[in-house]
């Protein structure tokens, strides 16, 4: 991850982004104040960085909710499609390096960790299915458990049918209309 600080002007772009985007969706932060969301992100200059990698990406961030125990805001992407940004990558380096042909640019997992962010679990995945249907013609890797990577497999999600639908791919697949879900406490 790049520890940069955007500019004063690209941070004031980007909180009226998410301030917009935060009153425009209610529904997924009913009880928050964007005052005190606003007032955690510049009191975290390094976060907007993240944020904005987010929001560059297709993401389209948005706060979903208060971690209880650290007091930390949650930004998951709210996209309605996997980010079009992020689309195009195996899940993580162990794939990226086995395949022999036609290797994609990069994985889930590294560009997550080079963004900041973490790539949404299955629990996590979920929970954003609440505020919306997210990737209706879209997929999106998700956090898969040791036990099936170990087996060269790897999870990925979306929202079809009404449901949400957790599905596996030999870890080194990649396609055009898949990608990641992050989220980045605050």
């Amino acid at each position: 991850m790049k520890n940069n600080i955007l500019s004063s002007e690209q941070s004031q772009q980007l909180l009226a982004t998410l301030k917009a985007r935060f009153e425009k969706n209610m529904n997924r932060h009913v009880d928050l104040v964007w005052e005190d969301i606003q007032a955690n992100l510049v009191a975290n200059a390094d976060k907007l960085w993240i944020l904005d990698s987010m929001e560059e990406t297709g993401g389209e961030p948005d706060v979903v909710g208060l971690d209880e125990k650290t007091g930390a805001y949650l930004f998951f992407d709210c996209a309605a499609e996997t980010p079009k940004g992020r689309r195009s990558l195996c899940y993580d380096a162990e794939a990226l390096a086995a395949r022999k042909e036609h290797k994609p640019a990069n994985s889930a997992i590294n560009l997550a960790s080079e963004m900041g962010i973490e790539v949404l679990n299955e629990e996590q995945y979920r929970y954003l299915q609440q505020f919306g249907k997210f990737d209706t013609k879209t997929s999106s890797w998700i956090k898969t458990p040791d036990e099936i990577r170990k087996l060269g497999g790897a999870l990925f999600c979306d929202y079809r049918y009404g449901t949400v639908f957790v599905y596996h791919n030999g870890a080194e697949s990649y396609y055009g209309a898949r990608a990641f879900r992050g989220c980045l406490r605050v």
